[in-house]
């Protein structure tokens, strides 16, 4: 039997988790993202047991996929300032909690600006942020894949994996792959995808990859910029998406669009890609 093809979009969760389960399946997909508060505040709406009861219902009688909510961007977990640094530290172990609730789900964060401290010194506070708020209970959380523009930590490979071995629980941890974010970083997924994938399974492991955000990037290889674009409309093009998604090692991981479209734009591209899927008989 083939491995289930988990495609999704970033939506709003404005109307709930019911909601948008209903939103991604009318959309043609099996799985989603989602902020897990305004993503440029620190505003959270009350939680509703009775959305997450009928989504949960909802997500395993329609075999959904693992989900992925997204912390906030003003989270810095290795901010210079110690109130930033606090304000992360409550986000972040506030949104785990909610989180717990739901089925299964990956809290995904970008790992932040170490503000000329250097990325030693942000490795450090990130880990060390980390080690205070995962619990046994806690979600997985997900360190993304970073472009390298400014102090962003996580612009390699080697950043991810110096934070995932400073965890006291390593196990809690994993890495999303954003594919405009890697090319732009430098990693030719386009002309090497298996080299790149290669070198993140030496340095970090592969059995840590467990989301893929897929986008085309404005930007050739190398830019640092992060600026996406829609599927087959950028650099990275089509060639390389199918290549993506029925790669052996990646095919049974979620791929989440966050390219630059409105619902109709995420319904033609999830369309566009699955008819890109090729069946494997294992």
């Amino acid at each position: 039997m083939d491995t289930p093809f988990y495609i999704g979009c970033h939506l709003s969760s404005a109307k709930g988790y019911f909601a948008m389960g209903k939103q991604a399946m009318a959309l043609g997909g099996n799985t989603f993202q989602f902020f897990t508060r305004n993503p440029r505040g620190s505003a959270v709406k009350p939680l509703d047991e009775a959305d997450i009861a009928a989504f949960r219902d909802f997500w395993e009688a329609n075999s959904f996929g693992p989900i992925v909510a997204h912390a906030p961007y003003t989270l810095n977990a290795c901010a210079a300032q110690d109130n930033t640094q606090r304000f992360a530290a409550k986000v972040m172990r506030e949104d785990l909690e909610r989180l717990e609730l739901l089925p299964q789900v990956y809290y995904n964060f970008h790992p932040g600006s170490h503000v000329k401290q250097g990325a030693a010194v942000g490795i450090a506070k990130i880990s060390d942020l980390l080690n205070r708020i995962l619990t046994d209970h806690s979600p997985m959380v997900l360190l993304e894949t970073m472009a390298g523009k400014g102090t962003e930590v996580g612009r390699s490979f080697e950043e991810l994996a110096a934070i995932i071995e400073r965890l006291e629980q390593p196990q809690k941890a994993g890495v999303c792959l954003d594919t405009c974010h890697v090319f732009d970083g430098g990693y030719d997924i386009v002309h090497d995808l298996d080299g790149v994938l290669k070198t993140f399974d030496d340095i970090i492991g592969l059995e840590k990859l467990k989301a893929v955000h897929l986008n085309d990037s404005k930007n050739p290889l190398g830019s640092h910029k992060d600026r996406h674009e829609k599927i087959a409309e950028g650099s990275i093009g089509l060639e390389a998406m199918a290549h993506i998604i029925n790669h052996p090692r990646l095919r049974a991981l979620p791929f989440l669009l966050e390219t630059p479209n409105e619902l109709e734009g995420y319904g033609r591209e999830i369309t566009l890609l699955k008819s890109m899927r090729k069946e494997v008989v294992i």
